[in-house]
């Protein structure tokens, strides 16, 4: 009798372990479950996720590609329309052999305490390559917060970058796309509203007091870009700085109240079969927006959206050729949840017959 009463009770606990396994392997399978679920949400997956990056500026030197996004960091700043809570500082240059291949973090760059001239907040850079200098190009606040681009220099493509003692004279506001015509002559993209601060430079001068937004001339041509041809340095501007004229199906400058259409940031430049592609974020409308001209100064003839929302409230890109293929760099928050922790993606961009750029959903449906 004692001895089936300890058969008995080693039965139970048997069956108890039984259970428990199976409650844990159900639990686990639904959280395996839940996190496929979730990642199938999205088009493409975080490049990395050892820290947070954003605005991903890709580059194909010597047959590999470098991305030089924003280090998005948790710095507790509260949240506003003026972006203060991105308040980044410093840089981490991403590299990888192939598309789908391994992604290196090749650590801190460029940190904005060895930007001498510089404030706080060092937002979405890009870079440039000519005669054996690897050249970054970065916005930041300067001692009296208001952003103006600087450049830094290196001999590899991963740095560390030296700065330059003073920013680009001539320079203002955010998003510095620097590109580089087939004739070997630079160009560099710049230019945000609202939180850029573009909206407050009338006639070469920065008004602290102006608006927070826009023009707020609602049918009056929006504000855009700027762009300016480089020095061959790299490190100047070479002559004046002009706008990019971004013209509706009416050959008329886009409108301040076109809110889906007109530039906010984030510019971009490519060039395919001859023609010149500026691309930008409609900002508080979360598109990013094409435009084709005929010269790297425009005008540039609105084409339509090309890619719909992310998840989080930027949207940032750049655009490589690689190998006969085209590939979009972008970010969304997929990682955190939270429109400051970014993470970069990349997917591939296609152009169609007629020009225009393939529509591109970010999200699955």
């Amino acid at each position: 009798m004692r001895n089936l009463k300890k058969l008995t009770g080693l039965a139970m606990i048997m069956a108890l372990a039984a259970t428990s396994a199976c409650q844990q392997n159900s639990q686990a399978t639904k959280a395996e479950t839940a996190d496929t679920s979730k990642k199938s949400k999205y088009l493409s997956q975080p490049l990395v996720s050892n820290i947070y990056t954003a605005d991903p500026s890709a580059h194909v030197f010597d047959g590999k590609i470098y991305i030089y996004p924003s280090h998005d960091i948790e710095a507790g700043t509260p949240e506003n329309d003026n972006g203060d809570h991105f308040d980044m500082r410093d840089y981490h240059i991403l590299s990888m052999d192939s598309v789908n291949g391994k992604v290196t973090d090749n650590g801190v760059a460029l940190s904005i305490k060895d930007i001498p001239w510089a404030g706080r907040q060092l937002w979405a850079p890009d870079a440039a390559f000519k005669d054996g200098t690897y050249y970054l190009y970065f916005p930041v606040k300067d001692k009296q917060d208001v952003f103006r681009i600087g450049v830094a220099t290196a001999k590899t493509p991963v740095g560390p970058f030296k700065a330059e003692p003073k920013p680009i004279e001539g320079s203002f506001s955010i998003d510095p796309a620097v590109f580089t015509d087939d004739d070997g002559t630079s160009y560099m993209y710049y230019g945000g509203i609202w939180g850029g601060q573009l909206q407050r430079w009338n006639n070469g001068k920065y008004d602290a007091n102006g608006s927070k937004t826009d023009s707020q001339k609602e049918n009056e041509p929006a504000i855009t870009a700027k762009v300016a041809k480089m020095s061959k340095n790299m490190l100047a501007f070479d002559g004046a700085v002009k706008d990019v004229v971004i013209l509706d199906e009416h050959g008329k400058p886009l409108l301040t109240k076109d809110h889906d259409r007109r530039f906010f940031e984030g510019a971009w430049m490519h060039k395919f079969n001859g023609k010149y592609y500026f691309t930008y974020s409609t900002g508080d409308t979360h598109f990013l927006a094409s435009a084709i001209g005929d010269t790297p100064y425009g005008p540039f003839k609105y084409q339509g959206t090309f890619m719909n929302p992310v998840e989080g409230w930027t949207t940032h890109h750049s655009i490589i050729e690689l190998k006969g293929k085209w590939y979009i760099f972008y970010h969304d928050t997929q990682l955190s949840g939270k429109t400051h922790l970014r993470n970069v993606k990349v997917t591939e961009l296609t152009h169609k017959a007629d020009g225009t750029i393939a529509l591109i959903e970010p999200m699955k449906k």
